[in-house]
């Protein structure tokens, strides 16, 4: 099944395969089949025309993928304009958030190692 340009996993229960879409979560993936009255169970390669018909219908009533992409890009873009505090965190790639940064901002920096002992070689045996 492909909706929008994606193609949703056949060998994952519908509720998982619909958040291979950019922009839908477990919650909403949840609430799209139960507005569209599939068993969330099924898996996308036993669904019926109908069926799939009636999901993409409901999920292009939202602003998912490029849309969204656009829409949180131009956010970010818009922080830095005005040159606010998140923006300049965004700027250089650190959390904007308010968590520390002395430990535990691996993710936004990209796993980035600077302590002493991480840029050491190891000794040669002599």
């Amino acid at each position: 099944m492909r909706i929008l340009g994606i193609t949703v996993p056949e060998n994952k229960r519908l509720e998982f395969a619909l958040t291979a879409i950019y922009g839908i979560g477990r919650s909403r993936a949840i609430q799209i089949l139960k507005t569209a009255k599939v068993d969330a169970s099924l898996r996308s390669n036993v669904l019926t025309v109908e069926q799939e018909n009636q999901i993409r219908k409901i999920i292009e009533s939202f602003k998912i993928e490029g849309d969204l992409r656009r829409e949180v890009a131009g956010n970010v873009k818009r922080l830095k304009d005005i040159k606010s505090y998140r923006g300049s965190r965004h700027a250089r790639h650190l959390p904007a958030r308010g968590q520390r940064t002395k430990t535990n901002s691996r993710t936004v920096r990209g796993n980035v190692r600077k302590t002493m002992g991480s840029g050491k070689r190891k000794e040669e045996k002599k």
